[in-house]
């Protein structure tokens, strides 16, 4: 909208000039067709009366095309006829007013209730000059030619086969891959929906919604003691293990001590237990155990010193 707002007035005025040319062209083009099929008439009916009657067979066939040209001049003035009644008007006062707002400010034509798809593609291709278009390893690198010399680079990833515009985003569904190992359907639509992630029609996830988009692409369904099977453990089991709290958890993986990875913002913190074994780690856990409690002078309840 930022390049083509300078060319709206322009691109208004040019509407105009090309709605009374396109209809004029039109007519001239009508015309010039029913003048050349009424010469071609009157030519046929002059050489009809130089015929000599006595030469029938000549006689017949000259009548024979007379009739056709006469035939041709009615179709071609049915014609102008249908294009009188059918010819847009001429742009009046009110019109014209209301057009050049619309070109003044292509926003408002642009998010118009009455604007289709059909119309806003008009706009773009009204001021764009040429799109130099480049496939390269799936991607389509485009750079766009605005009328008035301004230039503008794109790059899409090219759709797969069976790629639509309803398919879920690839980063979501490598989410629901990887969550689908530790989590029944339920807990992954809810932390889905924290992520601020949508399914491909723009809706909040839910149980099905999962379940369907795992099914869709090969996923089993998560098995209770799968991650125990792997050696991970969660935030709150790692804290069981070592004795600690599950703050001191959260601390310890913040300063780079115990080794975590969470997929997004709301999954939970995936722990190998191997990790716990680490002397960092275990040092770590120990001192916050030993730490002793103290009264606090100032406040009710205790501190760790």
């Amino acid at each position: 909208m930022r390049l083509m707002k300078p060319l709206g007035i322009e691109a208004a005025l040019g509407a105009i000039e090309v709605r009374k040319s396109q209809a004029a062209e039109k007519r001239s083009q009508i015309e010039l067709a029913l003048k050349q099929a009424r010469y071609e008439a009157s030519l046929a009916r002059r050489q009809y009366d130089a015929v000599d009657p006595d030469n029938r067979l000549v006689a017949s066939e000259l009548e024979r095309r007379w009739n056709e040209r006469l035939i041709e001049v009615r179709r071609v003035e049915d014609e102008l006829e249908a294009f009188e009644r059918q010819r847009p008007l001429i742009l009046g006062e009110e019109e014209r007013d209301r057009l050049m707002q619309l070109g003044a400010d292509l926003q408002l034509a642009w998010a118009h209730p009455a604007a289709t798809m059909a119309t806003r593609k008009r706009i773009v291709r009204a001021v764009l000059h040429e799109i130099v278009v480049r496939v390269e390893e799936g991607f389509v690198d485009m750079v766009l030619h605005w009328r008035g010399g301004d230039h503008t680079a794109l790059k899409v990833k090219k759709n797969a086969t069976g790629k639509h515009r309803w398919t879920v985003e690839e980063d979501t569904e490598v989410l629901v891959r990887e969550l689908a190992r530790m989590m029944p359907d339920r807990a992954i639509a809810s932390i889905l929906n924290r992520a601020g992630k949508v399914t491909g029609r723009h809706n909040g996830w839910t149980q099905s919604r999962v379940c369907g988009l795992r099914n869709r692409l090969g996923i089993l369904v998560y098995r209770e003691g799968e991650r125990a099977e792997r050696g991970e453990l969660t935030l709150a089991e790692a804290a069981a293990a070592l004795k600690v709290s599950a703050m001191t958890i959260r601390r310890m993986i913040r300063n780079g001590v115990l080794p975590a990875r969470q997929l997004c913002k709301g999954a939970p913190w995936v722990i190998k237990a191997a990790d716990l074994d680490n002397d960092a780690v275990r040092a770590e856990a120990n001192g916050r155990r030993q730490r002793p409690l103290t009264q606090n002078p100032d406040q009710q309840g205790f501190t760790f010193q």
